[in-house]
């Protein structure tokens, strides 16, 4: 199991939408809308990083009012 965070820029007024649309993507296990450089932070995880690849390529990127994305493996030191 891989988990990750991803930062999402949204186009503006978008970040409520993004963060309702994005949380109920399976894979997902949070969202939520933020201030700063960043609208949306989610956190999600994957069987693998090619399924983790897949989902926020396919899945994320995809929907409407995302201007770009971030991902952030989680790591174990």
């Amino acid at each position: 199991m891989v988990q990750a965070y991803i930062l999402i820029q949204t186009e503006v007024g978008r970040a409520g939408d993004v963060a309702r649309d994005v949380a109920r993507i399976e894979g997902v296990t949070q969202a939520e809308d933020v201030t700063g450089p960043y609208d949306v932070v989610v956190r999600a995880e994957a069987d693998d990083v090619d399924a983790l690849g897949r989902l926020v390529v396919a899945r994320i990127q995809h929907l409407e009012g995302i201007a770009r994305t971030l991902t952030c493996p989680i790591v174990n030191i």
